[in-house]
């Protein structure tokens, strides 16, 4: 039995969740977002709280029932507060910057690294070390992170490259004489 899929969630005040023709739609200050429901849920909106049920006691059923419950609380939290990620860039002359719609990192390459920033993504960059990414949906705003974290990850030896500001690199001793 799912003991996350049985709490239902609750709505804030400025969220409108409605479902229409197996699609949820979860509309906020910060925008909208639609999830496709599964058929093996039952998901229904009443009194501000949205509550999801399985269809039957197959896996399948069980399964969907605890994940679309949380992928709607996401999707509520999202459309009325959004997530964010914040990268710390460490290293002799690895900074950020944003240029228009790019995202410029000098990371040590003998090139600048672009990234254009995807739409519904604000990245931001206070320090010339930091890189703030934000949005209403949770899954990209983790993969944009992702990607620019991709470019250089931290290494253990000193630390050097681009890593989650709650990320803790596991430091190795260098080779000794």
């Amino acid at each position: 039995m799912s003991r996350v899929g049985k709490y239902p969630v609750d709505v804030p005040a400025g969220v409108t969740v409605s479902i229409a023709n197996g699609v949820l739609t979860a509309k906020g200050k910060l925008g909208e977002l639609k999830l496709p429901l599964s058929k093996h849920v039952e998901t229904t909106v009443d009194d501000g709280k949205v509550t999801v049920k399985p269809l039957g006691s197959v896996a399948q059923a069980r399964m969907m029932w605890g994940t679309t419950r949380a992928l709607v609380a996401t999707m509520v939290k999202g459309v009325s507060e959004g997530f964010s990620k914040t990268l710390e860039i460490t290293g002799t002359g690895y900074r950020a910057a944003v240029q228009g719609s790019n995202l410029v990192l000098n990371l040590g390459y003998s090139h600048d690294v672009v990234y254009p920033i995807p739409a519904g993504i604000k990245i931001t960059t206070p320090r010339p070390t930091a890189v703030v990414v934000e949005g209403i949906d949770k899954q990209r705003v983790g993969q944009v992170a992702l990607d620019i974290r991709s470019y250089r990850k931290p290494e253990p030896y000193k630390g050097k490259g681009v890593r989650y500001d709650t990320e803790t690199i596991r430091r190795k001793e260098g080779k000794k004489k």
